[in-house]
């Protein structure tokens, strides 16, 4: 008979909370680590995939994260059970890094002249704005602002509680109220025009 409370087939680590596991991860194990990459995998590329609008981009960004939040592990002390609102704010900062990465990148590239620069370019960033404009929501969306998007991503999509979009955002529970109901009348404003401009006949 089986005394042991962890079902079988899963690991005692498996079965650990986060904040056991970032104990562990703190003590250099890396298998620790791995359970919590495993567990949080999906929400934060969810994440980087709704504010990049690209799932591509997301698989690049998701490793980022997880590199970024193993080497500075020793800096964070888990004030909740989860350390998934901590990852979202790793998730954050790395999405506003390249996102200013690649405006850097574009402002050189259209300083070159336009012979040396590949046709390609235009077909790719074609191909983004066709997925941008699959629905009004997606559209609107990537107008507002980027504290605007971070807010409704983490609290309507994501479905973090206040607390825990406080952690991931850095900011007060009563700034998260007030910035998400801002947000989602900004979004409902945008939505509303592009909605009915999209069933007008062309």
């Amino acid at each position: 008979m089986n005394d042991s409370a962890t079902p079988r087939g899963v690991t005692a680590q498996e079965s650990a909370t986060d904040a056991d596991l970032w104990r562990l991860a703190l003590n250099e194990d890396p298998q620790a680590f791995g359970v919590i990459f495993d567990r949080h995998f999906l929400a934060i590329h969810r994440f980087c995939a709704r504010r990049t609008g690209s799932a591509d981009r997301a698989d690049d960004l998701v490793s980022i994260v997880f590199l970024e939040a193993w080497r500075c592990r020793h800096r964070v002390v888990l004030e909740q059970d989860t350390v998934l609102p901590w990852l979202y704010a790793v998730a954050r900062h790395t999405v506003a890094h390249r996102a200013r990465s690649e405006f850097r990148h574009r402002k050189v590239m259209s300083a070159i002249p336009k012979s040396v620069v590949p046709d390609h370019a235009e077909a790719v960033a074609g191909r983004v704005d066709d997925e941008r404009r699959l629905s009004a929501v997606e559209r609107a969306f990537a107008q507002l602002k980027p504290d605007d998007q971070d807010v409704i991503a983490l609290c309507v999509w994501q479905g973090l509680e206040y607390a825990e979009a406080a952690v991931a955002l850095e900011i007060p529970i009563g700034t998260v109220r007030s910035r998400l109901s801002r947000a989602r009348a900004r979004l409902a404003a945008l939505v509303d025009p592009m909605s009915r401009t999209s069933k007008d006949p062309s």
